[in-house]
Order: C-alpha cells, then structure tokens, then sequence
C-alpha cells in the first residue's frame, strides 16, 4: 500500500522504517514532505522502499520463501538466511579493528568490541550486576527465575543457557539417532531424515505455481523458481556481481581469494573448481593437461 505524505510535517523519520499513525479517515504517515512511504495494512508499519514492505509482510504470512540449500532451513528473510549460511561455511565477514579476531554475524563484533572498552551496559535489576553483553545479563537473570527456554527436540531435555544447549545439542548431532531403514544412513535429526526418505519414495510434495514442476525439496522449488522470477539474491561483497545460486557466488569469490580447496588424489595439483579436478585426474592416464587452474 502506498502512503501519500502530508507536506508541512517536521518529524523525523528512519530511513529504514517508521511508524503509521492511524486517523479516522484512512492511514497518514507523518513524515517530511515530498518523500512516498509504503505501509503494512495489517500492523500499520510503514517502510522507505516497498521490497521492505514486502519482506516484513511475511512476518504475518509465517511464509518462508528462502531455504538453505545444505539443510533446507527456512527462513522469512534472505538475510537470515545468508547468516545461518555461515553456520555451514564458517565465514567470519565481520573482524575487530583492535585484535582482529573475526565474527560471523555483525551483532557478535558489536558486542565484542565492549570487552576492549570494558563497558558494562546491562545490569541486573534484581542484583544489580552488571554485563558488556545483554545476552550474558539474560542468561544470568534465569538463575534468579530458573526459566529454561532451551528444548532440545530430540530428546525433549531444558537448559537455561544457551552455550549448555548448544554443547548438548552437538551430542546428539555425532549420533545419528535416525536411520533409514531403505539405505542405512544416519541422521541427527528427524526432518533430515525424512527429507532424504524422498529421494527414496520418489515423492515430490513441492510444485512451481507458474510450470507445475514439482521438487523433493523446498530449496530445489527455491531455486527453480528463481529462474522464472531472475531474482540473484546473492552477491559478491568485493565487486557485488550478482548470483541466483549460492554455490556459484562461492566459486566466483575465489576469482578474488585465489582459494583451491580442491586437491588431485593423484598429485599435489590443487583447483578453485571441483570439475576441474575431475577432469584432471580423468587425462593423468593419457597425456599431460595443458589447462591453467
């Protein structure tokens, strides 16, 4: 929904969004004049660009169109999903200017950085203690309540930290409580295991709305349906050359990294690309190659 704007309003507004005040003839946002805001019919959130819009609507639609294409997590918007990316990859984009040390998500730099300025910024209020990180002063403040807001789903056992859980979580990911029972093969958690069960039964539960074409999986629906729209939601942080598949920002980022994490078993040989690797080891029987890698 487009916002008209009252001109002769001084208030100050984000860039990023502000909020819709509600009238009783229809929704104004008060805003500078001249400038055109998009705002959300069912919360009155109102946003600067309309793809905002877009992303904070699925908020109330509980639809997640973007799954990560290792574990088929889904998630409501691209850059969570690009953070959760980093779980598998291990990449640590954010680095502290003062020690260097590296952090996947900007959040974790953010609170880093106050153990060098030795500001302390949450206190508890039932003791008065205080913390550099918030996370630090919630998981202090449930030994006051004894909450425990951290379930596993495998075995249904509560923590009131975070770390604990996570420690505890790991555990059950080295044993593989779910077997198939066509192929043998292990998993740590049951939806992994009944997303692989496909492959067997051949079901394919997620179909195109535009072709009808229909997927074992929700990131291959994903990822096909990114060929209708042309959308590339991934893109290089050096040259910000755009991608619609995160394998192939991947191998386009070690154009500039220089990075061969694909060694020959035949030889030292290393390559940026796995095909080239398999091409390589297929010619080592006939006659040296000539390529560069």
């Amino acid at each position: 929904m487009e916002v008209s704007i009252e001109a002769n309003e001084t208030h100050l507004v984000s860039d990023f969004c502000v909020k819709a005040f509600r009238t009783d003839t229809n929704e104004q946002i008060k805003t500078p004049a001249n400038m055109k805001y998009f705002a959300c019919d069912v919360y009155g959130k109102a946003f600067a660009k309309e793809g905002r819009l877009n992303q904070h609507f699925l908020t109330h639609t509980k639809e997640k169109l973007y799954s990560c294409e290792v574990c088929n997590k889904e998630f409501s918007y691209r850059s969570h999903l690009n953070t959760h990316y980093r779980t598998h990859t291990n990449e640590k984009p954010y680095s502290c200017d003062v020690c260097g040390k590296a952090f996947a998500k900007k959040g974790q730099l953010n609170q880093h950085f106050l153990t060098h300025t030795k500001e302390k910024l949450y206190s508890c209020e039932v003791c008065n203690k205080e913390f550099s990180y918030r996370s630090h002063l919630n998981d202090h403040y449930r030994t006051h309540t004894n909450e425990k807001p951290y379930s596993c789903d495998v075995c249904g056992k509560e923590f009131s930290q975070k770390g604990y859980f996570s420690y505890h979580y790991q555990l059950h990911k080295k044993e593989k409580s779910f077997t198939c029972d066509v192929c043998g093969k292990g998993f740590s958690l049951k939806r992994y295991l009944s997303s692989h069960y496909r492959i067997h039964t051949k079901e394919k539960p997620f179909s195109c709305d535009l072709c009808n074409k229909q997927f074992s999986h929700k990131s291959d629906l994903n990822r096909h349906f990114r060929k209708h729209t042309s959308e590339k939601p991934f893109s290089c942080d050096i040259c910000n050359k755009q991608f619609s598949e995160k394998s192939d920002l991947n191998r386009h980022f070690r154009t500039h990294t220089n990075k061969k994490p694909y060694s020959s078993d035949v030889c030292s040989k290393e390559f940026s690309q796995k095909h080239l690797k398999d091409h390589y080891q297929t010619r080592t029987n006939e006659e040296p190659c000539s390529f560069e890698v």
